[in-house]
């Protein structure tokens, strides 16, 4: 079965920067789009940043852009999100996230992402 693994999550100051990390297994990791999304105590999940299976295409949420920048590592089936100059607002639990079928990206779209991982805390101090 799919297993996604979040670590990297901390405490950390405003401005400071973290990389999280997914280590993925249980489905052909190259051959999928993966994803970062973010949950806030009483705030919906959302979608911060999507790569497809060769890196071609990312998508990232208008709150991240320039500081946020996900990366994929096929050879070792682990997913990157770099956070630099972080906020306040940035604070979530973090999860990682991976499509349901392969070689498949929908710009926009966040239903096709099926397997999510136990999620990462994330708390930046102002």
């Amino acid at each position: 079965q799919v297993q996604l693994v979040e670590s990297g999550g901390r405490l950390v100051q405003a401005g400071g920067s973290l990389r999280l990390s997914c280590a993925a297994s249980g489905r052909t990791f190259s051959t999928y789009t993966m994803g970062w999304f973010r949950q806030a105590p009483g705030k919906e999940r959302e979608n911060v940043a999507t790569i497809n299976w060769s890196s071609a295409f990312t998508y990232y949420h208008d709150s991240v852009k320039g500081r946020f920048t996900i990366s994929r590592d096929n050879a070792k089936n682990t997913l990157y999100l770099q956070m630099n100059s972080l906020k306040p607002e940035d604070t979530a639990v973090y999860y990682c996230a991976q499509y349901s079928s392969p070689y498949t990206y929908i710009r926009n779209e966040t239903y096709p992402f099926d397997a999510w991982g136990q999620g990462t805390q994330v708390t930046v101090s102002s």
